[in-house]
């Protein structure tokens, strides 16, 4: 199965390495394999990977992850599919941090 990305550099993932205990909460939910846990800490694998579904945050024990839950791309997509209007993400304003053209 070929990887989904979204555009590079637009998500609003934040990971406090210091923070991390390792409990390997946020591995087990992530659904797209965004992190992992190796040495006893958890890892980013591949951050544009993330969807920000916000299910690693609201799972982690220690608030070492944070994530506009909602904001990015798949957000977007979701809801310009159920309104039928053009896929928008809040930063049309500033085309560098535009994740929907």
């Amino acid at each position: 199965m070929e990887e989904q990305k979204y555009l590079k550099n637009v998500v609003t993932l934040e990971f406090y390495f210091i923070k991390c205990t390792g409990c390997g909460m946020c591995e087990t939910v992530c659904p797209h394999s965004v992190f992992e846990v190796k040495e006893g800490k958890a890892h980013i694998t591949e951050r544009d990977l993330c969807m920000e579904c916000g299910a690693c945050a609201k799972n982690c024990p220690t608030e070492a992850i944070r994530v506009k839950a909602g904001v990015g791309c798949a957000g977007a997509i979701i809801m310009g599919a159920l309104t039928g209007k053009e896929p928008t993400c809040g930063h049309s304003d500033d085309s560098k941090k535009s994740c929907c053209g």
